[in-house]
């Protein structure tokens, strides 16, 4: 980045006071000490002298200062502390444009840091204040990325999966066009896809169980949702042994011809054609069928 005009220090001299003469100042002396000791409570305390300057009263450092202290930390990789000092620069210098520079920089480091949590606080706080500003996108698709690396296995709950698209959805519908949107189209299919699987993870436990109305349930889920993700063959195969063996034979055949209309060569369509034919049947596509329907939504 191309960093702004210097801010100046604030400084300034003290000079010494006129117009005391000695006498006065010895009779100031001999007042003093002949004040009774009970009084010393009531006097100001002098114990601080030797001390040195009272931190909270020095001035602050310049922000620029600061920013360049930042990028130095940040280069040595020691993201903490350099997110820190980026912080520092917005407590110490707010509503400046070195604040609004070190903001985004401080969700970066944080996120290089795995802080998650600040990651997503600080970048929600910089969209908030700079909706309009140029990394906002950016900032969008650091909250995006803060969720996507905790996404969990499948066997877990996926709450910060959804969260993750969502917020990486945004930056693709908001900034379609920015780097930041190819980046967050890789993530949405993996997020995409980790759904998915969820789903059919859970089709399997139905259908282990022979439940094959929850089982159609789940699968429904990934052929209307989640088309583009790796899980549809599967999930149409397993549609064809669910509805054969409920009797439900025109779903059972509708999906098999999908199956093979989209997959040839796929061996989940192979075992279903098998299966189809093991009843005398042959797959056979009703066009008004929600898995036609589904279907034809992405490939015309």
């Amino acid at each position: 980045m191309t960093l702004q005009k210097r801010v100046g220090e604030i400084g300034g001299s003290v000079k010494p006071a006129r117009g005391v003469g000695a006498r006065a100042i010895i009779l100031a002396a001999v007042m003093a000490i002949s004040l009774p000791l009970g009084a010393c409570s009531g006097m100001p305390s002098f114990g601080n002298l030797f001390a040195g300057p009272d931190p909270s009263s020095l001035p602050d450092e310049p922000a620029e200062k600061l920013y360049n202290e930042g990028i130095a930390l940040q280069n040595r990789r020691d993201w903490r502390r350099a997110a820190l000092k980026f912080m520092e620069i917005d407590r110490t210098h707010p509503y400046t444009e070195w604040a609004k520079r070190a903001l985004i920089m401080a969700a970066y480091s944080y996120y290089e840091s795995q802080d998650y949590e600040e990651t997503i606080n600080q970048a929600r706080r910089y969209i908030q204040l700079h909706p309009g500003s140029n990394d906002a996108a950016y900032a969008q698709y650091l909250m995006g990325a803060a969720q996507y690396d905790q996404i969990p296995d499948v066997q877990r709950d996926q709450a910060r999966t959804e969260r993750a698209l969502v917020i990486l959805e945004e930056v693709t519908r908001k900034w379609p066009q920015s780097e930041y949107a190819t980046a967050a189209r890789r993530k949405i299919e993996v997020a995409r896809d980790q759904l998915a699987g969820r789903e059919m993870n859970v089709a399997r436990y139905y259908l282990d169980r022979r439940q094959y109305a929850g089982a159609i349930n789940r699968y429904r889920t990934v052929i209307s949702q989640f088309q583009t993700t790796r899980h549809v063959e599967e999930a149409l195969a397993r549609l064809v042994e669910c509805y054969m063996a409920l009797g439900i034979v025109n779903e059972a055949q509708t999906a098999a011809a999908v199956l093979g209309h989209n997959f040839p060569d796929s061996q989940w369509y192979k075992d279903s054609y098998a299966l189809i034919q093991g009843q005398g049947l042959t797959p056979r596509e009703d066009t008004g069928s929600w898995i036609s329907r589904a279907m034809r939504r992405i490939t015309g």
